[in-house]
């Protein structure tokens, strides 16, 4: 009962937010997946290969003042997690 607490906000954000969000791709120029961390800088929770189509949710800033968005499947809705903002790339 208490998980459905948590992720009741979740996917109202979700629905919320994907209705304006701008849709992005994911653009990181290493030839490895863009790290998905559960916190700006924080524990890897997941990859994401390039051109994966996203939307960013919030932005946040880490101790250095580094920004990352949190991202969500554009397709579907499902939460992904924090990635570096600079391997994000947004458009109409």
């Amino acid at each position: 009962m208490t998980k459905s607490i948590f992720i009741a906000p979740a996917l109202f954000l979700a629905t919320l937010v994907s209705a304006q969000a701008q849709v992005c791709k994911v653009t990181d120029p290493t030839t490895t997946k863009l790290n998905v961390r559960d916190s700006p800088s924080g524990k890897i929770i997941g990859k994401l290969a390039n051109g994966r189509v996203v939307y960013i949710a919030d932005t946040d800033y880490d101790y250095k003042g580094k920004p990352w968005v949190l991202v969500f499947d554009a397709k579907t809705d499902r939460y992904l997690g924090w990635v570096f903002r600079e391997f994000v790339s947004c458009y109409q």
